[in-house]
């Protein structure tokens, strides 16, 4: 059924179409739904001017990112771009990526069953729940195994069945409720804690980079997909948000866990609710769906470059898509998934992201190939980025830079175990 990947390479066969719907489901999923009510509570109608905020600080990262990723063609993202600080560099760069993305899908998959089990009693406990994060898992890598194109119409179809409804019940809750003022600004500390909370929502738009391998004209297509989905990720949650304070000021009374499903509810009563309750589903499907197409290419890249197992660069004859990489993903993240241990890697999550972020942003000028002479402008924006990202990732505690140096050593284990096997070595 696979053949080694080196006599059938992966063919580039996504365009920027893509790329936007890979880097925007990989930002968008679960938090969507559940950030509106918090931040109504603590920041009330200001809370949508939070997005555009620090859309723009995102953007000062993802220009100086984006032209970094312009120079490295293959697939792999963060393991690609630190190998010009070196093998490890780039191995363990790449490890904490991908652990990072394994973990999310893990906990967006509980989170899905979640609202999965609001119509089906029962489907949260026992065997039912571990049965269908099984089947969620095995559908999500068939549907990758059976090639690029496909996959990339059913993540179309997914996307537009979760934004379409978000919007429409935006603009039905700003006409109901009119457009509500900005509130004050809140204290700075207060803001420094509401900003890492938000950043959250748009980190994973990195997730279209790691099929460069498989993108055409990567140096021109994910710079594009990267800026549009920054730009598209802070208009929608800036609507949805606005239009939550618009009902609901202070926050929901109840529904603190679904505020968009209370905010559905407001609107059409129980069919609201569960309009928005199987947008939310679609949401999360759309995110669990792009994580599966991006983060097995990271262990084939690896693998592809001795630093993996030869096993997880093994391509399907007939589909020409990386088989073992798949499997092995998903077989990881459904073991996560039912054991629950992923729940403390969760707090590292954005601090692993702004280090990816820095890393990259750093590899450009050591790249092998850089496609146009770097100027001061570049200099100014990649410094702003690198500074931004260390401010982010300054705001996690102890525990999460812990819990990320200890995930480091795992992998720097591993890489170890795996090079001192190699022939090479």
């Amino acid at each position: 059924m696979s053949e080694p990947a080196e006599q059938s390479r992966l063919p580039r066969r996504i365009g920027i179409g893509g790329a936007l719907l890979l880097a925007f489901n990989g930002a968008i999923g679960a938090s969507i739904f559940a950030l509106p009510g918090s931040l109504a509570a603590d920041f009330g109608t200001f809370a949508p001017w939070l997005f555009p905020l620090v859309g723009l600080a995102s953007l000062l990262i993802a220009v100086p990112f984006a032209q970094s990723v312009a120079a490295f063609p293959e697939s792999g993202g963060p393991a690609t771009y630190g190998r010009v600080f070196g093998t490890l560099a780039g191995f363990e760069l790449g490890w904490i990526y991908y652990v990072a993305r394994a973990t999310a899908f893990a906990a967006n998959l509980n989170v899905l069953v979640d609202y999965v089990a609001r119509w089906w009693m029962g489907a949260d406990i026992g065997g039912i729940r571990i049965g269908l994060m099984l089947a969620a898992v095995a559908a999500f890598a068939v549907a990758n195994i059976t090639g690029v194109r496909p996959a990339m119409r059913l993540l179309g179809s997914l996307t537009v069945l979760k934004t379409v409804p978000l919007l429409l019940a935006a603009v039905a809750a700003l006409v109901i409720a009119g457009v509500p003022a900005p509130g004050p600004l809140p204290p700075i500390s207060a803001v420094e804690s509401g900003i890492l909370i938000v950043f959250y929502a748009f980190v994973g738009f990195e997730n279209g980079t790691v099929t460069a391998g498989e993108t055409r004209q990567p140096e021109r297509t994910l710079p594009r997909a990267l800026l549009g989905t920054i730009a598209s990720v802070a208009i929608l949650y800036f609507f949805v948000q606005l239009a939550f304070v618009a009902l609901f000021p202070n926050g929901p009374e109840s529904g603190a866990e679904a505020p968009l499903v209370a905010l559905g509810e407001r609107l059409l009563g129980p069919t609201g609710a569960i309009l928005i309750g199987l947008t939310a589903v679609c949401s999360l499907a759309g995110n669990l769906h792009s994580n599966m197409t991006a983060t097995p290419r990271v262990t084939f890249a690896m693998s592809e470059r001795g630093e993996l197992p030869s096993w997880f660069a093994a391509v399907h004859r007939g589909f020409a898509t990386p088989i073992a990489s798949i499997l092995f993903f998903a077989a990881l993240v459904a073991l996560l998934a039912i054991s629950g241990s992923f729940v403390w890697l969760a707090v590292v999550s954005t601090l692993a992201r702004m280090i990816i972020y820095a890393v990259t942003i750093a590899a450009l000028p050591r790249a092998p190939e850089r496609p146009v002479r770097l100027s001061a402008s570049y200099w100014v924006t990649a410094t702003v980025g690198v500074l931004i990202c260390a401010a982010v990732a300054a705001q996690a505690d102890r525990t999460a830079w812990l819990t990320l140096v200890a995930l480091s050593m795992v992998g720097l284990l591993l890489y170890l175990f795996t090079r001192r096997g190699s022939p090479a070595a």
